[in-house]
Order: C-alpha cells, then sequence, then structure tokens
C-alpha cells in the first residue's frame, strides 16, 4: 500500500503564500449588482476588469456609486448578484481565515486617515505589520529589526521619513494622508483602494499625497483604485478613468479619451465650470507630473544603489 505524506502546516503555509504573491492580482466584476437591506440600488449590472498595476480614477457625483463600488474588493460590501475575483480569489467563496489574510494584500487609505493620534508616526506604519507577526511578538509589539527597517523605508517612500517620531497627532493633514499611505504600503499590499484621499485637503497638499500614489503605483506596480471628487486630479494622476452615474458604469477609458461631453454625460448638470482652456492647462499639468516621477524613481533607485554599494 502506498501511503501518502501529509502536508505540513509549513507546506501548507507555503502553498499559500506562492498563491497569493505568484499570480497577477487582476479584478473582474462580472455582472455585478449591489442592492442594500433597505433596497436602494448601489450598483446595476457592473462589466470592469482591472489589470495589476493600472491607476484608475472613479469619478462621479456624490451616491453615485463610487465607494461602494471600491469597496466590493476587499468584500467590506458584499455583492448582491454576478462574480467578483480579485486576484485568486472568487470573493464569494472566501471567508474566515482566507478571507482576512486576502485583506491583508488589499491596502485602504481613507478621507479621515484613521492614525492613531497619541502615538509616533513609526509606531502606526509599524501597526500594518501586526498581522504578520506571530501572535506573541503582537501581543507586546515586539516588531522585527527588518519590519523597522521596512516602515522607515515606507515613509520614505512617500517623503515623510523626517517625521517618523512626531506624535500624529501633531501633523498637517496632508502629512497625516501620507503616513496613511506609507502605513498601507508596509501591509505590501497588492491593490491600494482611495476612497476621496484628498478631499479635505488644500491644492499643494493634494498634490503631495496624489504624487505618493503615483510614486508607489509606477516604481512598485501596485494598482490603484481611487474615487476622486477633483477631475483636474484624475487626469492628471490616472491612466484611466470610469464614470459611475446612479450605480451604473457609464465611461471607461484612458485619461486622453475624457471630453466635455463625456463629463456632462456623467455629472449632467451638476458638472462644475470645465472648459477646453481647462482641458488644456490640465494636460500640461499632467506631463509636468508624470516626468517629476519618473525623476523621482531615478533618485530613489540611485539612492537606493548608493546603500546598497557601502
Amino acid at each position: 500500500m502506498i501511503r501518502l505524506k501529509k502536508m505540513s502546516k509549513t507546506n501548507k503555509m507555503e502553498q499559500s503564500s506562492n498563491l497569493i504573491n505568484n499570480v497577477d492580482w487582476n479584478i473582474k466584476w462580472n455582472n455585478v449588482s449591489k442592492v442594500y437591506e433597505n433596497g436602494k440600488k448601489a450598483l446595476t449590472n457592473v462589466n470592469v476588469s482591472i489589470n495589476q498595476g493600472e491607476f484608475v480614477a472613479i469619478i462621479g457625483l456624490s451616491g453615485a456609486g463610487k465607494t461602494t463600488l471600491i469597496k466590493t474588493v476587499n468584500k467590506i460590501n458584499d455583492i448582491t448578484e454576478g462574480q467578483l475575483t480579485v486576484g485568486p480569489y472568487d470573493l464569494s467563496k472566501i471567508k474566515g481565515s482566507k478571507l482576512r489574510k486576502f485583506r491583508t494584500k488589499i491596502g485602504i487609505v481613507f478621507q479621515r486617515y484613521n492614525l492613531i493620534e497619541n502615538i509616533s508616526v513609526i509606531q502606526n506604519v509599524l501597526t500594518a505589520r501586526l498581522p504578520q507577526m506571530p501572535k506573541w511578538r503582537s501581543f507586546f509589539g515586539l516588531y522585527s529589526k527588518n519590519d523597522v527597517d521596512f516602515a522607515y523605508q515606507c515613509l520614505a517612500k512617500v517623503n515623510i521619513l523626517e517625521n517618523a517620531y512626531d506624535l500624529a497627532k501633531d501633523l498637517s493633514g496632508g502629512q497625516m494622508q501620507r503616513v496613511a499611505l506609507a502605513r498601507t504600503l508596509a501591509q505590501e499590499p497588492k491593490i491600494i483602494l482611495a476612497d476621496e484621499p484628498v478631499g479635505a485637503l488644500d491644492p499643494i497638499m493634494a498634490k503631495n499625497v496624489m504624487d505618493g500614489f503615483l510614486l508607489v503605483n509606477k516604481m512598485d506596480k501596485i494598482t490603484v483604485l481611487a474615487n476622486l471628487h477633483h477631475v483636474d486630479l484624475a487626469l492628471q494622476y490616472a491612466d484611466r478613468i470610469i464614470g459611475v452615474k446612479s450605480g451604473e458604469i457609464v465611461f471607461d477609458d484612458t485619461w486622453d479619451k475624457v471630453n466635455l461631453s463625456v463629463l456632462k454625460s456623467i455629472y449632467g448638470e451638476q458638472l462644475e465650470q470645465f472648459d477646453e482652456e481647462q482641458f488644456h492647462e490640465t494636460k500640461r499639468k499632467r506631463k509636468a507630473v508624470q516626468d517629476n516621477i519618473k525623476e523621482v524613481i531615478n533618485k530613489y533607485k540611485n539612492n537606493e544603489q548608493k546603500q546598497k554599494n557601502k
């Protein structure tokens, strides 16, 4: 008789890790609808595919279904009909420990930062490492040197390292949002969901935060799916625009296909003044933004190489 050797717990964990890391984390909504318990229909027949590494901006009026859409990606919102796959997972079939493991690969950045204000910036970032640590180390907050070094790297990447030992409550709104992004990076996510991440910030701070999203998207090939209230920022930073109106996808194409007619189909009569001159100015700003990020990435890589050569 041939006896099959049981797979050890370690081998099972390695197999699970390979499943997560060695596949493309594409997102696919197939005929997806969402109806809330009160009967409100939030999404209707959504059919969208997003490939790993895309930067996608979702635009539309408040209440159009933008937040509901991105919250289906990490199963905060369950879908009512259809199928949603994210990476190797069919979201209708995961729960419990598998769902928790899946969510470690989906970073979320909210408008309200959600930082612990009475601890330091570096401690806030390190909290993202807790789910990946042994329980006893998590309980006592005993972070490894590798975890601490990685947290510093995440802060440096979004240009907030100099504030590592400041209390979170002493930061400006823009600084808090960059810390929130650094904390998300410390999860080592495959996808980042951003729900109105710059809605409460002034234009300069908003640009700094959006630069951070673009940097990690281009450098680390992390998918960014961002709900944005500001159309000009969506056109400057995202490669692809999805327009949502009354729970339906009414536009899905590259940023350069957006025009006044498209915006009117998304916003209707509530479209803020946006003329051809502003479109031209937005395109000019986009080129400057994209060129700047290329320079930042090159400098970052050069500095990394210098550190390795020391």
